[in-house]
């Protein structure tokens, strides 16, 4: 009797597994360290030029002075106001990362190149910026239910920092700052380098956004790492009066177009 195997039958094709597809684009593995590397050389960008990130600064000291009026005579409108700079603020950084790619090309970046930096993938740009704004909607009315359960009625802080931050709001202030970390840190995670792939290379913003996602899912040490550094930087910039943004703002723009750069390489 053989033991010889008994031929397929005729017809038979023989199952191959396809390739994995790897989804999205190829990411770098990145030490743990890198996001100092990333400060250092958006430092040196801002080192180069100077005045467009003087101006981008500018914008955001202004910003940040906007909202401090708002809460001091009108806090009502504070949330509304934040919302609309917090997606201001991704567009503005699209020029300074337009700056750090001009550099890393060895040509002189121009303030007029920087604000039309959106203009080559506007569309996509338009709708990734729809996202945020939709992320952003959902966090200001999450927002407004913890002030609700919190409070009855509209609490009177009377414009004051001080009368917000005391021992009598302590549920409030928990509550306010556990629902912002989980949408601050969803935003953080979709977008901390899909607008610089939206500038540097032909795609769309789902593609963008999950890249990015991505990068935070598979290193997510090194990317909460990079979170506290720019969280830190971004609160100690506010003191005295958000002065700080004038340096902090720019050098934070060109170190994320760095990190996008570490991330996944050049196209």
């Amino acid at each position: 009797m053989s033991d010889a195997p008994e031929p397929p039958p005729r017809g038979y094709v023989p199952y191959v597994p396809e390739p994995a597809v790897e989804l999205g684009p190829p990411l770098r593995r990145l030490p743990l360290s890198a996001p100092l590397h990333w400060l250092r050389l958006g430092w040196a960008d801002l080192r180069r030029a100077p005045a467009i990130g003087g101006f981008f600064g500018a914008c955001f000291a202004l910003m940040g002075l906007a909202v401090l009026m708002v809460f001091r005579h009108a806090p009502i409108y504070t949330l509304a106001l934040c919302a609309g700079f917090l997606l201001l603020g991704p567009l503005l950084c699209l020029g300074l990362y337009q700056v750090s790619r001009r550099l890393e090309l060895g040509q002189t970046p121009r303030i007029e190149d920087a604000l039309g930096a959106w203009l080559p993938n506007v569309r996509q740009i338009a709708i990734f910026g729809f996202v945020l704004l939709i992320l952003e909607m959902l966090w200001g009315r999450a927002a407004l239910v913890v002030f609700a359960v919190s409070f009855d009625g509209m609490p009177d802080f009377a414009g004051s920092v001080s009368r917000l931050l005391s021992a009598d709001h302590l549920g409030f202030i928990v509550a306010y700052l556990a629902v912002g970390a989980v949408f601050a840190g969803l935003i953080f995670a979709v977008s901390v380098i899909a607008m610089p792939l939206l500038l540097d290379r032909d795609t769309d913003a789902v593609s963008a956004g999950l890249a990015s996602l991505k990068l935070c899912l598979t290193q997510p040490a090194v990317m909460l790492f990079w979170g506290l550094v720019v969280t830190t930087l971004t609160v100690l910039a506010m003191l005295p009066y958000f002065a700080g943004l004038l340096v902090v703002g720019p050098w934070l723009g060109h170190a994320s177009w760095h990190a996008y750069r570490a991330a996944l390489g050049a196209d």
